[in-house]
């Protein structure tokens, strides 16, 4: 129930960084509330996704939180209400494990043999390998959707003798494969060390500090808590019944709302609870044997597109997906939380979100050479186009012909309801070559730009096609 999530939020992180830039605003203007709202209730209503939950982090600050649809059949999504949050929770397990490393009751590189007797390649298998899966243990959860041993309730020793004594998957270090079962060994591992349960240590140690309300999902059932749904193939949407209790533990047990989890967003921003160089240990990428890169340090996927680094993790339990997504040069953080485990609301939520209140662009310098392309765009449209930002080949390029056909054919089309830089810049030729996409309500276009690399806003090509 955890794989396609983790799959799913790979290509969502690289989406979203491509949009990502510094915000210092810690507020949402009315337009962008406007676009916030319609992103949400337009991906509801066309995944059929009951409710979701957002909240936002923009300039370091939480700047939204709000609810929509309905979390069950009888009552309306509320913002205070703890949505299942899955194998997000898998960063809480790994913060814990840190703190205890701080607190000297065990090391990231003790081997789980040290700590519990018995799972597979134990005398090998270090914490740190448990929390970035790299165990080798195999996972007893991959599937997206409740199994039939699932019906009956277990605990996290029954889940370790059934598969964490299975024969390796693969020599520990060697491979990344996503295993729920690894994070079951370091939760118990994790309250050995403490001597005291899980979520007692979580709830003393982070979540107090922090304000925030969390539950185990086993009892964010019934009445007053969001009810998971299901969808099968493009069939009626129905409650989701719940898995038995005891199947998710340490790898994915918390359910909290969405403004609550921002708030550990935040704590990340800032460095607060954890020490700084815990947070930073979280955010490093696990190596494999070979010094190629998992892409994921302990508990949360980490990655840098076009510039703009990301800590994310996704999040999928029965009847619920989720999204929390870290752009820490921007001070920036977005959450989802949905009640229904099929569909994409969760990733096109995240992702929209982005679009509407972060600028375009990868960074302070993109945002910049964006808004100039706009401007020189519109002055094509206008016919007031400056030479003194052509070059010689450009201003040749641009003949009185060109620039009658480039204003009568763009002019007619009206004012544009977007402007967007369509992917990473790149080098050609001894320019900066860069495309952008303009949309209209009925068409988009394309534009391809080269510009000199010398800081100076001086076109090579300027040429704008119609688009798909």
């Amino acid at each position: 129930m955890w794989q396609l999530a983790i799959m799913v939020s790979h290509s969502l992180a690289a989406a979203l960084a491509l949009v990502a830039a510094p915000v210092a605003a810690q507020t949402l203007s009315p337009v962008e509330r406007t676009a916030v709202d319609k992103v949400v209730t337009d991906a509801l209503a066309t995944t059929g996704t009951p409710s979701a939950q957002i909240a936002i982090v923009r300039g370091g600050k939480i700047v939204l939180v709000k609810a929509y649809g309905r979390q069950s059949d009888t009552a309306p999504a509320r913002t205070d209400a703890p949505y299942q949050i899955a194998s997000i929770s898998k960063q809480f397990t790994a913060a814990a494990l840190l703190m205890l490393e701080d607190d000297g009751k065990l090391s990231m590189d003790d081997t789980v043999a040290k700590w519990l007797p018995g799972v597979s390649g134990g005398d090998r298998i270090t914490i740190r390998q448990l929390l970035s899966h790299t165990s080798g243990l195999q996972d007893y959860w991959p599937q997206d959707y409740s199994f039939a041993a699932m019906e009956t309730p277990t605990t996290p020793q029954a889940i370790v003798d059934r598969w964490a004594k299975k024969p390796l998957d693969f020599a520990p270090g060697t491979q990344w494969q996503y295993s729920n079962t690894g994070y079951v060994v370091a939760g118990l591992i994790a309250e050995k060390a403490a001597g005291e349960p899980l979520m007692t240590f979580l709830q003393r140690r982070i979540f107090a500090p922090l304000g925030i309300t969390a539950i185990d999902q086993d009892k964010a059932v019934g009445g007053r808590f969001p009810m998971g749904y299901h969808r099968n193939a493009l069939g009626p949407v129905r409650a989701a019944p719940p898995p038995a209790a005891g199947w998710l533990f340490a790898a994915g047990e918390l359910s909290m709302s969405a403004g609550d989890l921002a708030k550990w967003d935040v704590a990340r921003l800032d460095r607060s609870v954890l020490p700084a160089d815990d947070w930073a240990a979280q955010e490093k990428a696990v190596l494999l044997n070979d010094g190629s890169t998992t892409n994921y340090g302990l508990g949360v996927s980490i990655g840098k597109r076009a510039g703009q680094p990301y800590i994310e993790h996704s999040g999928e339990a029965v009847g619920f997906l989720s999204e929390n997504i870290v752009f820490p040069e921007q001070k920036a953080a977005i959450v989802v939380l949905t009640n229904a485990d099929f569909g994409d609301a969760f990733q096109a939520i995240a992702e929209g979100l982005a679009k509407a209140v972060l600028p375009a662009g990868a960074d302070a310098t993109e945002a910049t050479k964006t808004r100039a392309a706009r401007a020189m765009f519109d002055s094509l449209r206008n016919g007031t186009l400056d030479r003194s930002l052509l070059t010689a080949n450009a201003a040749y390029y641009f003949s009185p012909q060109v620039l009658a056909d480039y204003r009568s054919s763009l002019s007619a089309l009206g004012e544009p309801t977007g402007f967007e830089l369509a992917g990473p810049r790149r080098l050609r030729g001894g320019f900066v070559q860069r495309r952008y996409t303009v949309t209209y309500p009925k068409r988009k276009l394309s534009i391809g730009t080269f510009a000199e690399p010398d800081g100076q806003q001086r076109y090579e090509q300027f040429l704008v096609s119609p688009a798909n």
